[in-house]
């Protein structure tokens, strides 16, 4: 029994002693939704498959290779009772017409960059998400601590209006509307604690369990200073969806160009060697035979065949050129409805700091000076304070906002800018 304080005491010092969890920062943050994501990798993986493709397009055919016996009697099936029989080895290749193998590799070349580019527009939808999602849980932390702090703040006036009543200096309206007060006060506050931990779960989804449950770092996570409207006009044309759709066009058109190489010939060659047995009426050998010949396609009939393959790549490629048209307009709407709304926040979250945060702080301080010497009733303290306190959290919401909508303009006009 005499030892247990000593133990108690190391028990406790070990207890502080203990590490404590670094704060996560939003660029850690970003460095793990990276690399927790794999659909990047996997179409990373799928432009080196498409790459290795290529080399394979650009390559001739594998050759034949031909083996048999020719011109054999059948009443004897013996090779020496005719001059003409003989055996065969022959190698026989093809040749695509025209430059459909150069233009097939290339293609495939185009279609790779576009995989890369997809994986480019994923690593950028993986940040955007991110940093929306950390800055939703940054709120909903801050907007508990604020709601918390201004709880303790009722809880006292609630003490004081009823030790007011008890002196005779209030009425029981007073005391009843300082509880209900509390009460509201107290379910927002659980919405608020309902809302983080929903936040909470799509950020781990992003980091994972383990990173989640490390408190966020104290500073707010602000953006970096964004480019001129023209730069931005600029650098979203190297977005990776145009990026994209632009290497998907340059694939159609590579196809469009193998079709038109169909209306070309193709051509084998064939070498062939034929070993003969027997003698000739002389007494001689006979001599072995070697076969070259050349077989050229004949392609007249192009109405049903290449005419159609024609049409049917000019198609795609008017498709995929519409498509562009259509997603470059979007992606410029998308960035003139962001860079507004960063304006008109910019602007709102400026009113705030600068009128009315320190306006509704005087508000709920003379206030309650008012209430305490009797001038002002329990109402306008109660209003002037969910004032004060409105105004704080409408301003933490415009700060988060405004970041998250930065998040959005880095997603469309890149990191760079």
């Amino acid at each position: 029994m005499r030892a247990l304080p000593w133990i108690l005491a190391g028990i406790l010092c070990h207890m502080s002693a203990a590490p404590v969890a670094a704060p996560l920062s939003l660029p850690e943050a970003e460095a793990l939704a990276l690399m927790h994501d794999r659909q990047a990798v996997a179409y990373e993986a799928g432009a080196q498959a498409r790459r290795e493709q290529a080399v394979a397009a650009a390559q001739l055919p594998d050759p034949s290779l031909k083996l048999g016996i020719a011109n054999l009697p059948v009443e004897s099936f013996d090779r020496s009772d005719t001059p003409m029989s003989q055996l065969q080895v022959g190698v026989r290749q093809r040749f695509p017409p025209g430059r459909t193998l150069a233009l097939a590799g290339q293609r495939e070349e185009r279609l790779a960059a576009g995989l890369s580019a997809r994986a480019e527009l994923r690593r950028r939808e993986v940040l955007r998400e991110l940093r929306r999602s950390y800055l939703e849980v940054y709120y909903q932390t801050r907007a508990g601590w604020i709601l918390d702090e201004t709880y303790r703040l009722f809880e006292d006036l609630v003490d004081t209006t009823r030790a007011y009543y008890g002196a005779g200096r209030k009425n029981q309206q007073d005391v009843l509307r300082a509880g209900v007060e509390l009460s509201l006060l107290d379910d927002r506050r659980d919405r608020v604690r309902t809302r983080l931990e929903t936040a909470r779960a799509e950020l781990a989804r992003l980091v994972g369990p383990e990173a989640v449950q490390r408190p966020l770092a104290e500073e707010f996570p602000e953006p970096p200073a964004l480019s001129a409207p023209e730069a931005m006009q600029r650098a979203l044309d190297r977005h990776p969806q145009l990026q994209r759709a632009s290497e998907q066009i340059a694939a159609g058109r590579l196809g469009v160009a193998v079709a038109r190489e169909r209306y070309k010939p193709g051509w084998s060659l064939d070498v062939t060697y034929g070993e003969r047995n027997g003698r000739e009426a002389d007494g001689s050998g006979r001599s072995d035979l070697l076969s070259a010949m050349v077989v050229v396609d004949l392609p007249l009939f192009t109405d049903k065949r290449q005419d159609r393959m024609l049409a049917a790549r000019q198609y795609e490629l008017n498709a995929v050129e519409y498509e562009r048209e259509e997603l470059r307009r979007e992606l410029h709407e998308q960035l003139e409805a962001a860079r507004a709304e960063w304006e008109r926040l910019q602007a709102r979250l400026a009113r705030y700091r600068e009128r009315l945060l320190p306006e509704a702080s005087q508000h709920a301080e003379a206030s309650l000076k008012a209430y305490q010497s009797g001038v002002s009733d329990f109402t306008a303290l109660m209003r002037a304070r969910l004032i004060e306190l409105d105004a704080r959290l409408t301003a933490l919401r415009l700060r988060t906002d405004l970041a998250q909508t930065a998040a959005r303009l880095r997603y469309l006009v890149g990191e760079e800018s």
